[in-house]
């Protein structure tokens, strides 16, 4: 596995990322990463904007929440500058997973996004955890059928570790949504709702080459929600690991 397929959120790191924007996101490119996946983007904006020219990473993708926004524009302008390709929503809450006509109103909000970020040369995506895996619509998860009323430039950024806690098998679901799926939220541990849980990648029970393999373009973003030992390190051990022979 080449490092240009390989990111890092940073909500991974996100009280070094408080403390200091610059001097993180400075470790992190020491560790050998060329891209990172910021979150908040418009609240660390000013900070991404200096530690991103100062160090040569690249950001092709960030967590921005702007479903419901009536601020798309500065959104996407601000993406844009950053020379961010693709703005992900990470969170709709599980209540809007429970029906049919709620989630084609989701995918409808998505949709009208991603005209307005076109006019900025970005795109938009989506980013899952657990609920939208557990609700079933007409006969296939929430996230299947969400991805059915999806216009084609919108994206998905599939999080593998809460396809797992939400009960499928990434293995088997990444060719079901194929080609929209540009990024992986690769992650490892024990796949419990508790993210202390979480462990570096190639520490925990998931199959990652399996997964890694099911989805072999996409962009693939080491996290951890939280963990019991200190999460920079973990991040260091992610990248060896997927960096290591057995990935190349």
């Amino acid at each position: 596995m080449s490092n240009s397929n390989l990111s890092v959120q940073l909500y991974t790191v996100r009280e070094l990322l408080t403390e200091d924007t610059v001097g993180t996101l400075r470790r992190i490119a020491e560790i050998g990463f060329t891209q990172v996946e910021p979150f908040g983007l418009l609240d660390f904006a000013e900070g991404l904007r200096q530690g991103l020219a100062e160090t040569g990473l690249t950001a092709p993708t960030t967590h921005q929440g702007f479903i419901g926004r009536d601020d798309l524009d500065t959104v996407f302008a601000t993406a844009a500058e950053l020379g961010i390709q693709t703005v992900i929503d990470p969170h709709v809450p599980a209540e809007r997973w429970q029906t049919a006509a709620d989630v084609e109103e989701t995918a409808a909000q998505l949709n009208a996004a991603a005209k307005v970020a076109a006019k900025h040369g970005v795109r938009v995506g989506y980013h899952n955890h657990a609920h939208e895996l557990e609700s079933t619509i007409e006969g296939v998860t929430a996230l299947e059928y969400f991805a059915g009323k999806l216009d084609p430039e919108v994206v998905l950024e599939v999080d593998t570790y809460w396809v797992v806690v939400g009960g499928k098998n990434p293995v088997d679901l990444l060719p079901k949504l194929g080609d929209r799926v540009v990024a992986l939220h690769v992650k490892d541990g024990a796949g419990t709702t508790d993210n202390k849980d979480q462990v570096a990648v190639g520490q925990g029970s998931l199959p990652i080459a399996e997964i890694i393999a099911a989805a072999p373009n996409a962009l693939r973003v080491i996290e951890l929600d939280d963990s019991r030992g200190d999460r920079f390190q973990a991040v260091v051990d992610s990248y060896a690991f997927l960096t290591s022979e057995a990935f190349a």
